[in-house]
């Protein structure tokens, strides 16, 4: 059954305002029908928290201020957060940021995995969504196979953060937990497990060398 507050709602569990407020995605073969209207909430605007290869993150559509706006309030951010975009494959990914050949050659290897890579953005990518001093933004292809089905329907990247609560350190790994905390500001929780219950570990490649700028679920030792 698919519950969602910006959708009619049908029979099912009831979120606490009263509407369906989440989705239980078959870890394996995500059912189709969920997928579609995930995308379809997402194009009309909507803000989702889904399951990846590192822990929950929060998620909207390139370009929406507004879910931006969301996710900054949820995790109480300022307008300085590097936010990330969440990429269905490589040639997704290389549309968006700079990349050179030993870039290249580094990421493709790590990929799809729980990584996230701190590139120079290209004019494809919202400046809003960009670094203000370094116009820099995460790019990260997760190994999920729910995120993936979401972002291979949507046919473009997801503008994501991890999501990790205000005084917390480790990202929310339960999509219940995350429905009962959170579901009543986004628009859809999508259950299913995680990868790991770290956030994504993050290479930094704007001074030319790969830089570990945080260690998570990702090993570190090609970058070390």
């Amino acid at each position: 059954m698919f519950m969602n507050r910006a959708l009619s709602a049908g029979a099912g569990d009831v979120g606490h305002t009263g509407v369906m407020s989440y989705v239980e995605m078959h870890p394996v073969n995500p059912q189709v029908r969920f997928v579609n209207k995930t995308v379809e909430l997402l194009r009309r605007g909507g803000t989702i928290a889904v399951p990846t290869d590192s822990g929950y993150a929060i998620a909207c559509t390139l370009g929406n201020k507004e879910g931006m706006d969301v996710i900054r309030s949820i995790r109480r951010l300022d307008d300085h957060h590097n936010f990330s975009l969440l990429c269905h494959s490589f040639a997704q990914l290389g549309e968006l940021v700079i990349v050179d050949n030993s870039e290249f050659r580094t990421i493709k290897a790590v990929t799809p995995g729980p990584y996230t890579f701190i590139l120079v953005g290209t004019k494809e990518v919202p400046r809003m969504t960009l670094n203000k001093k370094k116009h820099t933004v995460g790019v990260r292809i997760p190994d999920h196979v729910i995120t993936q089905a979401i972002v291979a329907e949507l046919g473009e990247p997801l503008l994501c953060s991890t999501l990790i609560l205000p005084g917390e350190s480790e990202p929310l790994t339960d999509g219940y937990e995350v429905d009962e905390k959170i579901g009543n500001e986004v628009d859809l929780v999508i259950v299913g497990p995680v990868g790991e219950a770290e956030p994504t570990t993050v290479i930094d490649f704007t001074s030319g060398t790969p830089v570990v700028a945080r260690k998570g679920a990702g090993d570190t030792s090609l970058f070390e």
